[in-house]
């Protein structure tokens, strides 16, 4: 009996014990899987917790917060595999981007690689316009963007020579000057530099040189319609620009015809054309159809307002791009300092340097704004003479402090905000050049422009037919001197026989060693940079829609 009460005793003892050693492992297993799990909630949280360092560092790698896929390595095959078939795609010339809205995440491909990853992500807008700059300083470009949803600011940071750091926001306005982010983009550099244009024919070692020179003119054309002469200016010559007048352009519909003819043209050329115009607002408005009159810049000057100069800029780039340009030859950055000027008058924002700086960098941004290329001009400054140069030589007889205190500080205001062209006057300096005008001088152009003021943009003539280098230079040895000064687009608005002319010399000057080829191949460099960097095209558009441009055009007039 007492044998098997102690047998029973040993038994639950045993059962004791094993219950206590299943719960203390139980609690163990408990509490590793509690710390497993608050890693796991700390991982997901740091994750989470974006602030601009990280943003900044991940951008290093060409990636975004918490989107494992790098910008110019992962290719589209492994995005399908982890992420499946994307929401929306659009297709463009030669890249693809795709939308995948449960990711908030939009990527662009190139050649089946990601090139573009873009976030939206909800955390990213807690991050403001001032933290950015805070932390990162100022910029290396600042862009703008608009249309009918949307006013925005793009500041682009290069990371190194791989990738750019986009971060795009809302506009900073007085109601709202500190914008939070809307969404960021991280863009490999190597391939991002095709962008709207074919990766292989662009490239300046494959181009052959007078593909290189047709780059350099900007050609007017005559007529209303495709002609043989401008099929051989394309063709033939392969020029980089044409420029448009009101002779070119009866209206709307003959207009948009005209132009998607060029373009269709064009697509035999690797290099999309530049295609430009007169749109200053005031007298010099060549667009066709019952457009609504801008105001003249004097009168933007005289309200000094900014904002609405902005918005000024902002409708002139709207027009041209519904009709299908891409490059305004605008805003006029001439100080009105000589009451006796028969060509400026009220196409300059006033007498007042800063003014006209402080207005005319607005309307050349906003320009910017809708993706049209804005050309500053007249470079030094055309306010203060007495001729115009349509018809005669203009003498400015300031020297380089004079011009400092004046002419040039519009200039120098655009400049230090993006200006992309600059157009180089006619006009004679004595004091700093006795021999040459302006556009054919390397005092006024390299030393001046280009040192002085560190503009590393595109350089382009005023018209070279017109009489202030007719009746004083031959037009084709004018414009090879005017590349020696440093100019990068020959501006040869009139005449087809000139524009060959200004051609032969240029491939003459090279052959003969008098020009180098290096030196084409700088301007071109120059000249392709800003064509991708505007993404130029050859597509066409449709019917221009003049009462949406004129409401527009109603909408800001109102605000005045």
């Amino acid at each position: 009996m007492v044998k098997k009460i102690s047998i029973s005793f040993l038994i639950v003892l045993i059962a004791i014990v094993m219950v206590k050693v299943f719960i203390n492992e139980t609690n163990q297993t408990n509490d590793t899987n509690s710390e497993i799990d608050e890693e796991q909630d700390q991982t997901e949280s740091d994750d989470n917790n974006v602030d601009v360092n990280k943003v900044f560092a991940l951008s290093e790698q060409g990636r975004v917060p918490n989107v494992p896929f790098i910008a110019g390595k992962t290719a589209i095959q492994e995005v399908n595999e982890m992420w499946g078939q994307p929401g929306e795609i659009t297709n463009l010339k030669n890249k693809r981007y795709v939308s995948y809205p449960g990711h908030r995440i939009d990527l662009g491909f190139q050649n089946d690689v990601v090139f573009d990853v873009r976030s939206f992500a909800p955390e990213l807008q807690i991050i403001h316009f001032d933290d950015i700059k805070k932390a990162k300083g100022e910029p290396d470009e600042v862009r703008y963007y608009k249309d009918d949803s949307y006013d925005q600011i793009i500041l682009v940071y290069d990371i190194g020579s791989s990738y750019q750091l986009k971060w795009i926001l809302p506009r900073p306005t007085e109601e709202n000057p500190n914008p939070g982010t809307d969404h960021i983009s991280v863009v490999a550099q190597m391939m991002n530099d095709g962008e709207g244009m074919d990766t292989d024919g662009e490239s300046i070692e494959v181009m052959s040189l007078d593909e290189k020179i047709g780059q350099l003119i900007f050609a007017g054309i005559s007529g209303e319609a495709m002609g043989a002469e401008t099929k051989s200016l394309i063709n033939t010559y392969k020029v980089g620009g044409i420029i448009f007048y009101k002779e070119n352009l009866v209206n709307p519909k003959q207009t948009v015809k005209l132009l998607n003819q060029i373009k269709t043209t064009n697509e035999n050329n690797d290099l999309p054309l530049l295609l430009g115009i007169d749109q200053e607002g005031g007298q010099i408005s060549r667009l066709p159809g019952d457009l609504m009159e801008i105001p003249a810049n004097e009168r933007i000057g005289e309200l000094n307002n900014a904002q609405y100069s902005y918005e000024i800029g902002s409708l002139l780039g709207e027009q041209l791009r519904a009709f299908g340009f891409n490059l305004d030859f605008a805003p006029v950055l001439d100080v009105n300092s000589n009451p006796d000027n028969p060509v400026i008058g009220d196409r300059s924002f006033g007498s007042n340097p800063e003014i006209v700086g402080k207005l005319g960098t607005q309307t050349m941004k906003g320009i910017q704004s809708q993706h049209i290329i804005s050309v500053v001009k007249h470079f030094p400054g055309h306010g203060d003479t007495s001729v115009d140069s349509h018809l005669q030589l203009p003498r400015v007889n300031k020297s380089i402090p004079e011009l400092k205190s004046l002419e040039l500080k519009p200039f120098e205001h655009a400049i230090n905000n993006g200006a992309d062209v600059v157009m180089i006057a006619h006009i004679l300096l004595p004091k700093i050049d006795s021999e040459n005008p302006a556009t054919m001088s390397k005092r006024v152009i390299t030393d001046m422009l280009r040192k002085q003021l560190d503009f590393n943009g595109v350089v382009i003539t005023d018209d070279m037919t017109m009489k202030a280098i007719t009746d004083n230079f031959d037009i084709a040895r004018a414009s090879v001197e005017s590349i020696k000064a440093g100019s990068d687009i020959i501006l040869v608005a009139h005449d087809y026989n000139k524009v060959v002319a200004v051609f032969e010399a240029i491939k003459s000057a090279v052959k003969s060693g008098e020009l180098t080829e290096e030196r084409i191949d700088e301007s071109v460099s120059r000249i392709i940079a800003l064509k991708r960097n505007y993404e130029l095209t050859n597509d066409k558009v449709n019917a221009v829609n003049i009462e949406k441009l004129n409401q527009s055009i109603r909408n800001t007039l109102q605000a005045e």
